[in-house]
């Protein structure tokens, strides 16, 4: 009997001890308004001394060995800087504009099914009838400064977690967009490389096309703003600092058009085998992170980290989740999200579920940055910070944001926790991440939307201060929280 009871005990024991302790979570967090402001285009972070010569790189070729030899870690900038002449009030309205076309694009493609063809262009060339990839999602909001080429030509490459392919434009050029330095030139490098149409590089692109002439490669990707870059899918050698990455698959657009925002391409930081973290994942051991600063904040600039030096210590993680018809992007599981210490009772895991056909589910995306919740959760969401916050003054709605706050005059205030509950991970939010400025009058939103679609999407916003950790090698994402330090 007594040894009955004692089973018992331990079973109820080890019962609660496995719960949440959702009632230790905090209630409220201090905002201070005054110290938090829209950003303005603040100067580039790159300084000369990231572009060495590049004749002293010929011998320097990238291989794996300890942790310092397999690392590599980049200054990135927000898109904004290349925009200097805006206000931030233009500058934010233009990014909430960005954001509800990626937005829209990626829950296109995620709500297709991608299919197989293959397209020939003309014999006298031209690059009209070009492969399409399928990859439809907007063009990133933070960039880098590496080499492409031999001697390396130094551009800026937007970074982009929510991309496959990696591109850049090429001269000569039928339509190229302005870009701040000079259109990167092929036959001035040593080594670049046409790909033949017949490469495992080529059968890789979600369609495969084919110059009948040339019998070479070529790729197109469309964005869902109308944004488009055409050309020869190539290879290339890539100089990240003083370490060059040789054989790269790369787009060499020689027909661009839309809204880049004068960086010369795209490094795609996605999932699938042609980004670059799935071509040269041996060497960087298949792991990444990147820290995204508060801009209105800091002036630290914001990293990413290739190899064993992007794992944090101190960083919780959560399975990454295999979409069976889309290998592109980042999905997790989302079992539930606190506000003000207390679970949201109409925030279910079953909200989230990404289904056996691949349909709904949560991805993080580095591009996006408003984050986007399932409508139903988001209204839950929203309404249980609306009553918690109910001691703010209330301001009208702004843009998509819903629930506004006047906090002008006011030196510090009260505001809700929240707490996202990833499976293996939960992610206490600064009150940065979610309330943010949106105006020069102290009016204050709370950065969260909802989405008709299924697919809810976890936002830069809600990431920065967070070293966010991608080890494909164990097919898991982290959050370290104050990793830009």
């Amino acid at each position: 009997m007594v040894g009955r009871r004692k089973a018992l005990l331990f079973s109820l024991c080890f019962f609660f001890l496995s719960l949440p302790c959702f009632s230790s979570l905090p209630s409220f967090q201090t905002l201070i308004p005054n110290s938090h402001s829209l950003p303005s285009a603040s100067p580039i972070s790159f300084q000369p001394e990231s572009e060495p010569d590049s004749e002293s790189l010929l011998g320097s070729e990238f291989e794996s060995g300890s942790d310092s030899e397999s690392s590599i870690t980049l200054n990135l900038d927000h898109i904004d800087a290349l925009s200097s002449n805006k206000t931030p009030q233009e500058l934010f309205s233009s990014r909430l504009q960005r954001d509800s076309r990626r937005v829209k694009s990626i829950a296109t493609l995620a709500a297709q099914i991608p299919g197989r063809n293959v397209t020939h262009a003309p014999r006298t060339g031209g690059f009209s009838s070009s492969v399409v990839s399928g990859l439809s999602q907007g063009s990133g909001e933070y960039f880098t400064r590496l080499g492409v080429g031999t001697p390396a030509r130094y551009v800026y490459m937007v970074l982009d977690t929510g991309s496959d392919i990696v591109w850049l434009q090429c001269a000569p050029c039928r339509r190229c967009y302005s870009q701040s330095d000079p259109i990167f030139d092929p036959r001035k490098s040593k080594t670049y490389a046409t790909i033949p149409c017949s490469s495992p590089h080529c059968r890789r692109l979600d369609s495969a096309g084919c110059n009948t002439r040339r019998k070479t490669c070529l790729y197109q990707v469309s964005y869902g703003d109308g944004s488009f870059t055409v050309g020869d899918f190539s290879t290339e050698t890539l100089t990240f600092r003083r370490n060059r990455v040789k054989g790269v698959a790369l787009g060499c657009g020689h027909d661009n058009e839309g809204l880049f925002v004068g960086a010369a391409g795209l490094l795609g930081l996605g999932k699938g085998k042609l980004s670059f973290p799935g071509q040269t994942g041996h060497r960087f051991n298949q792991k990444f992170s990147y820290c995204l600063v508060d801009r209105s904040a800091s002036s630290k600039p914001s990293s990413v980290v290739f190899g064993n030096a992007a794992v944090s210590r101190i960083a919780r993680f959560t399975p990454l989740l295999s979409n069976p018809k889309l290998d592109t992007f980042y999905y997790v599981e989302l079992l539930g999200i606190s506000v003000g210490g207390t679970r949201v009772p109409g925030v279910a895991a079953s909200l989230f579920k990404l289904d056996q056909i691949g349909n709904g589910g949560v991805i993080i995306d580095s591009g996006t940055s408003v984050t986007r919740l399932i409508r139903p959760a988001y209204i839950a969401m929203r309404d249980a910070f609306r009553v918690g916050a109910k001691a703010l003054k209330r301001a009208p709605d702004f843009s998509l944001f819903d629930t506004c706050f006047d906090l002008s005059n006011m030196n510090e205030v009260k505001v809700p926790t929240v707490v996202l509950h990833f499976r293996g991970a939960d992610v206490s939010l600064p009150a940065t991440n979610y309330l943010i400025p949106v105006d020069t009058n102290g009016k204050f939103c709370f950065a969260f939307a909802g989405t008709m679609g299924g697919l809810s999407i976890i936002g830069n916003i809600q990431q920065q201060g967070f070293r966010v950790v991608y080890d494909l090698a164990s097919s898991r994402v982290g959050f370290a929280p104050g990793g830009c330090a």
